[in-house]
């Protein structure tokens, strides 16, 4: 007690001898050049350890987004103190509370492995060192393909092994490094099929890509050159560089950040409330007026003094589902005031289809993959969709019906009946074709396309179709 009652009369003493020494004035000044001296010092800090704080900032912000779903890491770095690393922790908490389906991780490896692996091809191998945060070795198996809950699409896919390193000496030596992030993506599964191609790959891509604005590596597996080669106007605006073809490539890539996978929001959709930057089909649509320099921003707005007609385009098929009376179409529709286009887009060049189809104010066609063209139109434009039998109105919805209502195009439909069906030539009326199609939902997929999809052509009854036309004509002048 008596030790400590002196230390604090002998602090006091300190304390007023100091106060009698200085004045006021002085004292305030004392402040100051203490307070500089502090400035200079913590200058100097930065100027001699600026080397070893910038090995730090990557490791603060690198990020790895698996479609999958993994956990947070951050590479092992000594040079990190427990105080940082417990900082980095919290930080990485309250990101991930905002954005789970974000993983941080830092010096992506990247090596093709030639593996079977099962019916998958060749086996990928993506390697990230771990931090002490975790303390243990993980491994995932990722296919990079959006739609994975359909095994049929992905049994075509590559699947990748994704592994975390302990440290940074179990990791290959680079071949080439890059200062830019990479994206990894399967062009397999449906992607033959314009529909999905747009729907399962380049939706998805633009949204995990766009908002690197044109600074990503695309690294694809399953490569399709006749693909590639088709949408390569699209691939080059949302990347400047050269595509990795990983499959043929044994180097070892070394990125700053690596998404693996794409997501698929919904069928043919974009939610901006999970979108990097609340992008939106909107937005993708802008994007690909952009690629492909497309004029029309706006559909024509029909006005009583106005002569111009506005445009039909007529969506015309090669082999299945196409219409048996054309000519007797584009008579009506030119009888109504439209000037027609009668067009094959599954037979031209993409770069055309998008002008034809962007120069366009309705467009018309039987349910199918040339309909995805209409995310070419303008805005206001009207799509009429030609709903065949077999009970698949819900699809027609489903993959065009509701979808372009987040494009600013209005929507019209027509269901047929038996008799303009080219079905009721092959069967008779009281076939389950006609009376019971849900019977050829439970033989599967393929017995219901070999019929509905496949057998099915579509002979209009001009007369019933005339309200179709008139109601599109009707969305134009509102």
């Amino acid at each position: 007690m008596r030790v400590h009652q002196s230390l604090q009369q002998g602090e006091m003493e300190y304390k007023a001898i100091f106060a009698k020494s200085f004045s006021r004035d002085e004292r305030r000044k004392l402040g100051y050049g203490a307070f500089i001296g502090c400035l200079i010092l913590l200058f100097s800090f930065f100027t001699v350890f600026r080397p070893s704080l910038e090995q730090l900032r990557p490791i603060l912000n690198l990020q790895l987004n698996v479609s999958s779903g993994m956990q947070v890491f951050i590479i092992q770095n000594t040079s990190v103190s427990s105080w940082m690393l417990k900082q980095q922790q919290q930080q990485m908490k309250e990101q991930e509370s905002q954005q789970s389906d974000i993983q941080k991780l830092a010096s992506q490896r990247l090596k093709q492995e030639e593996k079977p692996l099962q019916q998958h091809g060749q086996e990928g191998f993506i390697s990230k060192s771990i931090s002490q945060i975790t303390e243990r070795n993980e491994s995932w198996r990722i296919m990079p393909y959006a739609r994975k809950v359909d095994a049929a699409a992905m049994k075509s896919v590559t699947e990748f092994l994704v592994t975390s390193l302990a440290t940074h000496s179990e990791a290959p030596n680079c071949t080439k490094n890059y200062n830019v992030p990479a994206i990894v993506f399967s062009v397999a599964g449906y992607s033959y099929n314009h529909f999905h191609a747009f729907g399962d790959i380049l939706v998805p891509l633009f949204i995990t890509s766009y908002q690197f604005q044109g600074e990503v590596q695309f690294l694809v597996t399953n490569s399709n050159s006749n693909w590639t080669s088709k949408y390569q106007e699209i691939l080059r605006k949302l990347s400047r560089y050269e595509i990795i073809n990983i499959d043929s490539d044994d180097r070892i890539h070394c990125f700053p950040s690596m998404i693996v996978g794409l997501k698929q929001h919904e069928e043919f959709r974009i939610d901006p409330s999970r979108s990097p930057n609340g992008y939106s089909m909107k937005d993708f649509r802008e994007f690909l007026r952009s690629t492909y320099s497309l004029k029309r921003s706006k559909a024509i707005r029909i006005l009583d003094h106005q002569h111009k007609k506005p445009r039909l385009l007529l969506v015309a098929r090669k082999e299945t589902r196409l219409f048996t009376n054309e000519e007797e179409i584009v008579d009506l529709a030119k009888s109504l005031g439209y000037e027609v286009i009668v067009a094959e887009p599954a037979s031209m060049n993409l770069t055309a289809v998008a002008r034809i189809v962007n120069s366009c104010d309705v467009m018309m066609g039987i349910h199918g993959a040339g309909l995805t063209n209409l995310v070419f139109l303008p805005s206001n434009a009207v799509l009429i969709q030609i709903i065949p039998l077999g009970g698949i109105k819900w699809w027609c919805d489903h993959y065009f019906g509701e979808p372009v209502a987040d494009m600013d195009i209005r929507y019209c439909e027509y269901m047929i009946r038996e008799e303009e069906s080219t079905l009721i030539q092959q069967y008779p009326h009281d076939h389950a074709v006609f009376k019971d199609p849900s019977s050829f939902y439970k033989q599967g997929w393929m017995a219901l396309k070999a019929v509905y999809l496949d057998k099915q052509n579509v002979k209009l009854d001009v007369r019933r179709f005339r309200a179709t036309l008139l109601k599109a004509l009707e969305h134009l002048r509102r």
